[in-house]
């Protein structure tokens, strides 16, 4: 059975820490998060796609680092991405790409 799309941004929230900063994440306004919490909302096809990447990316991410540095490391410009931030890339559904940029980070390889 699939996660509730609020059960989703709950977990989003509880791994960014504040509403605030998942608005930040997928450059909405704050109260948009507020209102797809209580269920009065629910978030288009794109920042359902996005909630998903990022809470996949910060997944994988926290396996190998620590929080904070996981939310730098999806905010910073990464040589493996052609210079581009990996969250501009997941709100843009390129999952794929930061995927593999993680797995050249974990992995050591450079760009």
């Amino acid at each position: 059975m699939p996660v509730p799309v609020r059960e989703r941004v709950s977990a989003l929230v509880g791994d960014v820490g504040s509403r605030a900063a998942v608005a930040r994440l997928l450059q909405v306004d704050r109260s948009r998060v507020t209102r797809w919490l209580a269920a009065d909302e629910e978030p288009d096809q794109a920042n359902r796609r996005a909630i998903d990447a990022f809470e996949f990316a910060l997944e994988r991410l926290t396996s190998r680092y620590r929080l904070e540095t996981a939310l730098k490391w999806l905010e910073g410009l990464n040589p493996h991405l052609g210079d581009s931030r990996p969250s501009d890339l997941l709100r843009n559904g390129r999952v794929a790409e930061v995927l593999a940029a993680i797995e050249a980070d974990e992995t050591g390889t450079y760009a």
